[in-house]
């Protein structure tokens, strides 16, 4: 029965040597029929583990029968060739006519460990990178620290890298984050563990490696390295870095505290103008923590209605009339009385709550349009800041269109205010939305011009009506020639494109006496009035209706 068995199976006396194998034995090892008889057994064992072999099985004669009997075990055997195979096999002896006799049933598990194997990879690293991944990635760092050793963390992620998905799509991205692989490794040697976090974050260990002077100028050298473009799929990218680094010292060290302190420390790298690296200080810990209160507080403010719109002027130079008014967000804050947006503006931004705030803001203003119509007060122009966030959200033409409805609003009332912070991210998903709502009625003025460079490439991409001259120019143009000859180029501009043209931060009367000399139809600032309650915005429109041309009401 054993020469017909489907397992492989080899029989030896207690002196090793081989005295019957089936055939599936012989095709295991490759071996012709019948020459595997009369052999040592440890044809089958490889040369590293024949001494220990030989030892084991001169135990297991003597104490036979052993506990080795029945039981499955697996062991690396050897071909005819030395070539070595996993392989699982269980004992059993007898004894006929007064001689005992061993037995090995067999068979090949290597389909079997290679599965082992590759779900062990699949455990422990990255798919689409072949990098550690963060389950391996926290157990290495857990395991340096446990041992004693100091560690230094470091996270970095892509700067703009969802703009190569959205622009691109993700067989690029997945492409630009495998050659991102690629090159970290070579920026760090071999024996640094390197892994993808998730996303485009990425995760370097050094360890043992307390040094901060390390840190440094390992997080300087990546910074430099990927100053060097990437060349994907015909399309050439500049890839920047953000990086966040934490230090840890020995078992009193929570690996996951660790990582999340280099995570603050990325975070604050980002809000210094990325590609940049930071080292954790425990300040930042209390700055998140403020920043998650502003966030939940924000939130109920949203609920609760403490948020509201005040309305700065826009004046028409020469009839002195209110035509316009921009809406800026205030915060009527239960204790802390009424709160300007620098308080919580830039919390705001980058949070996901930024595009229900936003659309909160296009709504109520045009509520509040539609009220000083219903009171007899002649149609005004509202304009409104844009959160990039609205933009991506994919929402904003049909939230716009949505208020002008229920409100009965004409699209000319309102004007959609693109910053540099968004034409810089000015791809075809944000430029939809915008070119959608220009062809509806929707005005578009590009806020603070000049101040950038992406100021003059946004006059061709977007669809634009108004250009606003920035402040920082109005304020010196009486004594600065520089400023002047800027206001200057700007109406220029303005008029070969066909655009009307706002000057910001208007003070005094002089101010407005010489913009109005270079070709400047209207103003907005302290002249006029500051940002204001809409039924004070009201009362100030009525007076400047009854206003002589040009006559400024402070």
């Amino acid at each position: 029965m054993a020469g017909a068995a489907a397992y492989a199976f080899l029989a030896a006396d207690t002196t090793g040597t081989i005295t019957f194998v089936n055939r599936a034995t012989e095709i295991l090892f490759d071996y012709a029929p019948g020459t595997m008889v009369g052999q040592d057994v440890e044809i089958i064992i490889p040369p590293s583990f024949r001494k220990m072999h030989g030892e084991r099985f001169a135990g297991f004669v003597a104490r036979a029968p052993s506990r080795l009997v029945g039981r499955t075990i697996e062991l690396t055997a050897q071909r005819r060739d030395g070539t070595t195979l996993p392989i699982e096999f269980c004992l059993s002896t007898w004894t006929e006519d007064g001689r005992v006799g061993i037995g090995a049933m067999m068979r090949d598990i290597s389909e079997w460990r290679a599965r082992d194997d590759q779900l062990l990879r699949m455990a422990h690293h990255d798919g689409l990178t072949g990098l550690a991944n963060r389950a391996r990635f926290a157990e290495r760092l857990a395991t340096v620290l446990a041992q004693g050793h100091s560690a230094t963390v470091m996270l970095l992620d892509l700067d703009g890298f969802k703009e190569v998905n959205d622009s691109l799509g993700h067989a690029t991205g997945d492409a630009l984050l495998q050659s991102v692989a690629v090159r970290l490794p070579l920026c760090v040697g071999a024996d640094v563990t390197v892994a993808r976090m998730g996303g485009d974050e990425f995760a370097i260990l050094l360890g043992p490696c307390g040094d901060p002077r390390v840190a440094a100028v390992t997080a300087t050298r990546i910074l430099d390295v990927f100053q060097a473009t990437f060349q994907i799929s015909g399309h050439t990218f500049h890839v920047g870095l953000s990086l966040g680094v934490a230090i840890g010292h020995g078992p009193e060290t929570d690996p996951e505290a660790l990582i999340a302190d280099a995570d603050l420390a990325l975070y604050q790298a980002k809000r210094d103008g990325r590609r940049c690296f930071r080292l954790f200080e425990p300040a930042m810990r209390a700055a998140v923590i403020a920043r998650r209160t502003l966030h939940d507080e924000l939130s109920h403010a949203l609920a609760a209605g403490e948020l509201v719109l005040h309305y700065q002027p826009q004046v028409a130079f020469d009839t002195g009339r209110v035509v316009g008014a921009e809406a800026l967000l205030r915060w009527q804050h239960p204790r802390r009385g009424l709160l300007l947006p620098a308080v919580f503006l830039s919390a705001l931004e980058a949070h996901p709550m930024a595009t229900g705030i936003g659309r909160w803001i296009i709504d109520e203003a045009c509520r509040q349009a539609a009220q000083w119509r219903a009171a007899g007060l002649p149609p005004l122009r509202v304009a409104i800041n844009l959160f990039a966030a609205q933009l991506l959200a994919g929402t904003l033409a049909e939230d716009v269109k949505r208020s002008l409805a229920t409100y009965r609003l004409p699209p000319s009332t309102l004007e959609l205010e693109v910053t540099e912070r968004i034409a810089l991210r000015a791809d075809d998903a944000v430029l939809e939305p915008i070119r959608a709502l220009h062809a509806h009625g929707v005005a578009v003025a590009f806020d603070d011009f000049g101040t950038g460079y992406a100021s003059l490439s946004s006059l061709k991409r977007f669809p634009l009506t108004r250009l606003k001259i920035d402040r920082s120019f109005v304020r010196d143009v009486l004594t600065d020639r520089h400023d002047a000859e800027i206001i200057r180029a700007i109406l220029g501009m303005a008029q070969s494109f066909g655009l009307e043209v706002i000057a910001e931060g208007i003070e005094g009367p002089d101010q407005e006496a010489i913009l109005r000399a270079m070709g400047c139809h209207e103003g907005q600032g302290y002249l006029y009035g500051k940002a204001m309650a809409p039924q004070d915005l009201a009362t100030l429109i009525r007076e400047r209706g009854a206003a002589r041309p040009n006559t400024a009401v402070a």
